[in-house]
């Protein structure tokens, strides 16, 4: 269940950091704040369940971080038209290996009490 609740955090990131781009330049969506907003708190909610449900923090942080910065990449390419030069593309494929290899690597059972 925590990494259901990651996934949701991770959602909610993506959307409002892409939703930033609403809120610069000439033409202003004021409702856009609102959608920013409301999706970092739920973003930062969704991470803290995730933690509580027993998802390792610096597992959670790297996959939360990672995943984002590759979605919002894509995203900034696909939707609003922003280049991707090779070297971010290479990048992107880095940033999305580190993930994998963090979470393959990682371990799934909850840490022990200290005596």
């Amino acid at each position: 269940m925590g990494y259901l609740f990651l996934a949701i955090a991770i959602v909610a990131e993506v959307v409002a950091t892409s939703f930033l781009k609403l809120t610069t330049g000439e033409r202003t969506a004021w409702w856009a704040y609102a959608v920013v907003g409301v999706g970092y708190v739920i973003a930062f909610i969704m991470l803290s369940l995730a933690l509580g449900r027993g998802v390792p923090l610096g597992i959670a942080y790297a996959v939360w971080a990672g995943v984002g910065v590759v979605a919002v990449a894509l995203i900034s390419w696909l939707v609003f038209g922003e280049l991707l030069t090779w070297q971010q593309v290479l990048g992107i494929a880095l940033v999305a290996a580190g993930v994998v290899l963090l979470e393959a690597g990682g371990s799934h059972t909850a840490p022990r009490a200290q005596p």
